[in-house]
């Protein structure tokens, strides 16, 4: 190991130093019981309650995955994301969050979504409880592999180690922070994950454009680059064998511009609507001590989203330019924010700064994992196969559950070809069109019923799997982001069934009203 990657490997390990004494810190009050480990006690306060949701959802997608799209294909397809996920940010704080905190007491105290909705319906089979678990299980197994992915393509990138043991050490220090922080941890930690993203991205876009001679230069040698900087084009790499040909004079070879449509758009835009049925975002709307603070607390998100967003998509329309040839596949081409980071600064600094991409896999993995055991162990274990089972024994169930979660995302993210960002958006898409629809129909429609989640649920959920699958490769409007589709007609079924179905008991429409008064 050189001297270079000696202060860059000292500067990550004291950042995670600091990431393992939080959880050492917390640890005891985590053990404490169920309700502190999955939900910290409801004791969050607003700048932590902000920046830990908009760190563990942005994952290392922010600074990795998002850079590489722009970096591949130009500014369309990242800055129609971009904005969609801003409108959606702010959109969920405001609608969303205030209610669901309210209902989540009145409805039983629901420390989870799963329980938030089974007791939203009062069921007494637990159907949404097993359904809404299972689909948590499966796509935060898939989220949580996007994460181990992306610190394997960090360490195997900075040292030139095998990707595939980067990813499983990577992976175990995750787990191990995890295992004994539980939520409280996780929520701390992300708050200063959040800010080291922040410094992160902003340092790196400054640094590059400064490198780049500004950005005005920046954007017209990116012009050079068919459909590189439009909002209604997009960059076609001339491709051959998987890779992207580079002409004689070593610059990488791009075809016409392709046309990004009205309706690709709309598409791509859909993004914002996944927010609405992020478990590791809502929770944190159900972990504030106070509703009150949850205005300061959407503030502070919203601009940190708009500023994160941006830097992204800059670093990547910044690093063609810089290193045009650096990268010659979409994957590699996630590794734009390594490589701008270890060129533009010394080790020790670069070594803080890509603790940023450390800070953004931990502060989303942790919250995958945690949520997706608490899933198993407090909604499917004690809710429906054990119900006598004792708070301890649910502990010790959720970290069990959350070691076997964690090998199977493993085992996913063996693959070192793996796209981050097409990774992210199918779990994205899965959770949004599960959940997003009967979270909006429970918080604001008193007559949707059992019959008509149930339906919504499902249908939102196999959809996204049905289109990505089956129709997308078609092609045509079929080529469209599965959200969208996937989503309206969660949002159909809901309706519909509902209207077919016997209005709900005067029990669960009091409750709603209880809820909504409460809410203001």
């Amino acid at each position: 190991m050189g001297g270079s990657q000696f202060q860059i490997l000292t500067a990550m390990g004291l950042y995670m130093v600091v990431v393992i004494g939080i959880g050492l810190y917390y640890a005891k009050r985590a053990s404490s019981s169920s309700d502190y480990f999955l939900i910290g006690g409801r004791k969050l306060g607003p700048w932590v309650t902000a920046m830990a949701a908009e760190a563990s959802d942005m994952s290392g997608w922010l600074l990795m995955g998002l850079p590489g799209v722009a970096y591949w294909y130009g500014l369309s397809d990242a800055i129609w994301t971009a904005i969609g996920l801003l409108i959606g940010t702010y959109l969920n704080w405001l609608l969303v969050a205030r209610r669901l905190r309210r209902y989540s007491v009145i409805a039983g105290d629901a420390i989870t979504i799963p329980d938030f909705f089974s007791n939203r319906f009062k069921e007494k089979k637990k159907v949404i409880m097993a359904i809404s678990s299972l689909f948590i299980l499966v796509f935060f197994t898939v989220y949580a592999s996007s994460c181990f992915v992306t610190v394997g393509k960090l360490f195997a990138t900075l040292f030139g180690a095998k990707y595939q043991l980067m990813m499983v050490l990577g992976a175990l220090f995750v787990i191990f922070y995890t295992f004994i922080g539980g939520f409280l941890a996780e929520s701390a930690s992300d708050f200063m994950q959040g800010i080291v993203m922040f410094f992160s991205l902003v340092t790196v876009l400054v640094a590059g454009t400064a490198a780049a001679g500004g950005w005005s230069t920046v954007v017209a040698n990116a012009r050079q680059i068919p459909g590189f900087v439009e909002f209604f084009g997009i960059a076609q790499p001339v491709m051959a064998g998987g890779l992207q040909q580079v002409g004689a004079n070593g610059q990488p070879l791009f075809g016409p511009a392709a046309r990004y449509g009205l309706l690709t758009v709309v598409s791509t835009l859909s993004w914002g609507l996944g927010y609405f049925g992020m478990p590791q975002v809502l929770l944190k709307f159900m972990a504030i001590e106070k509703t009150e603070e949850l205005v300061l607390s959407r503030r502070i998100a919203t601009i940190w989203c708009a500023i994160s967003l941006a830097a992204a998509v800059g670093i990547g329309l910044l690093g063609r330019v810089l290193y045009p040839s650096a990268f010659l596949t979409q994957s590699g081409a996630e590794n734009i924010f390594i490589l701008l980071s270890t060129n533009l600064f010394f080790p020790l600094l670069a070594g803080v700064v890509m603790a940023g991409i450390l800070a953004a896999t931990i502060s989303s993995s942790d919250s995958y994992l945690l949520i997706a055991a608490s899933a198993f162990s407090k909604s499917l274990y004690q809710g429906i196969m054990k119900k006598e089972a004792s708070d301890r024994t649910v502990l010790i169930v959720t970290r069990i559950t959350l070691l076997v979660i964690a090998a199977f995302a493993m085992l996913i993210a063996l693959d070192e070809n793996s796209v981050i960002f097409k990774i992210v958006s199918f779990a994205w898409a899965g959770f949004g069109a599960t959940f997003g629809p009967i979270m909006l129909f429970s918080l604001f429609w008193k007559r949707v019923t059992w019959g008509g989640a149930v339906a919504g649920m499902v249908t939102g959920g196999s959809m996204v799997f049905i289109w990505n699958l089956c129709l997308k490769p078609l092609g045509g409007i079929f080529g469209i982001y599965e959200l969208l589709p996937a989503f309206l007609l969660s949002c159909v079924a809901i309706y519909v069934v509902s209207l077919l179905t016997p209005e709900p008991a005067p029990a669960i429409g009091a409750e709603f009203e209880k809820a909504r008064v409460a809410a203001g």
